[in-house]
């Protein structure tokens, strides 16, 4: 059998350009500024796994990001890979927060296992295979320009549609206007606001909307007002998805305690990866509570991590897996099988999807090995 023992850990900074900016309430993506990890059992078998920071979400940058990972790396050295729940909780229990880091450390922790045992992540993960559609994500922009982006992935194939709000209460009901009457009455649409609405506006606002058949709203509030979320659900006609408020298992139990959101918004960058976001379904689901999966800027290396999860756990209900689409060409190799809106997993053990060698060559990388 395979040696599951840690060897050495490669942390790779890579950065990619968006083929447009995305625009939200609380700030702009234009780069993916992100970090990869490998984690390596012997000279053969590695697992890759990627952060991609939000400082206005996470907190955290690039820098913070491969700093911290030169400092938690060691740690996991002579360890045994495929003990994912000890080599996380020694992670978690050295560093607080920096969820975006833990990320590509644990998605490198799966992949490796599930590569060990020569299995697809889902089937590693207790479950089966299954396809799905994303939506796909509008920015914040003028109503006629977010109404024409609309239309055109109404054209493309796409099966429905996100769109970024969180600013006045006459712009954002102006923009829906506009969006529905550019895909018409069927199509489903999704909004975010992303924290940008007071109490009051969100409550407005939603009401203000209910005419346009919005399938769920996410964050209307600020993260830290638990509140507030409570008391926009219980007078909103459009149910509430939390994002910001939840990162981990202990913000899922509060808001099911709370009866704060309808659904819940579980993105790995978020939760530290799949061994916390796993237990963010578990309380969804004993709580009745319908997830969804979602992203930041991830490339297919991360996106593809999502699926084979939203794949292996029947409670999740919706996806925002669009970000492979942000990038017009990024170095990564296999990973999960989209055509357009619709996903699923590859086959391949792991989460299929790797880096080309040409380009991990020039990137600013450094190895933390052991003695000897």
């Amino acid at each position: 059998m395979h040696s599951f023992t840690i060897t050495r850990i490669d942390i790779f900074k890579f950065s990619l350009p968006l083929i447009r900016p995305l625009r939200i309430a609380i700030g702009e993506f234009t780069h993916s500024d992100g970090i990869l990890i490998r984690i390596w059992a012997g000279d053969q078998l590695y697992g890759l796994g990627e952060a991609s920071p939000a400082p206005f979400i996470t907190g955290e940058t690039q820098a913070t990001c491969f700093e911290a990972g030169r400092q938690l790396a060691p740690l996991l050295l002579g360890k045994d890979a495929l003990d994912i729940e000890s080599r996380m909780r020694e992670l978690n229990a050295a560093l607080v927060h920096h969820s975006s880091v833990k990320c590509a450390f644990d998605m490198a922790l799966y992949d490796l296992a599930a590569k060990g045992l020569g299995l697809p992540l889902y089937a590693f993960l207790g479950g089966g295979r299954r396809d799905f559609y994303t939506d796909f994500t509008i920015g914040i922009d003028t109503p006629e320009a977010m109404a024409e982006a609309a239309a055109q992935l109404k054209a493309s194939g796409a099966y429905a549609i996100k769109a970024k709000l969180g600013t006045t209460l006459a712009a954002d009901v102006a923009r829906i206007r506009a969006i529905r009457a550019a895909i018409g009455d069927e199509m489903p649409l999704r909004i975010d606001a992303n924290q940008g609405w007071d109490e009051a506006t969100a409550i407005a606002t939603l009401r203000a909307l209910e005419p346009f058949q919005i399938q769920y709203c996410e964050q209307p509030v600020v993260h830290w007002n638990l509140t507030a979320l409570q008391r926009v659900r219980s007078l909103s006609p459009i149910p509430i998805m939390a994002d910001e408020s939840l990162f981990d298992h202990h913000d899922a139990f509060r808001l099911a305690s709370m009866g704060a959101c309808d659904y819940f918004n579980i993105k790995l960058g978020k939760a530290g990866g799949i061994h916390t976001a796993r237990k963010i379904v578990a309380i969804a689901e004993a709580a009745g509570i319908p997830c969804m999966v979602g992203c930041f800027t991830e490339t297919l290396l991360g996106i593809s991590t999502g699926v084979h999860f939203v794949s292996a756990y029947p409670h999740i209900i919706f996806a925002d897996l669009d970000s492979l689409y942000f990038y017009a060409d990024a170095p990564i190799t296999g990973g999960a099988l989209y055509d357009g809106a619709h996903a699923m997993p590859s086959d391949a053990p792991g989460h299929g999807a790797d880096v080309k060698p040409e380009a991990l060559e020039q990137m600013e990388g450094v190895t933390i090995a052991g003695q000897g």
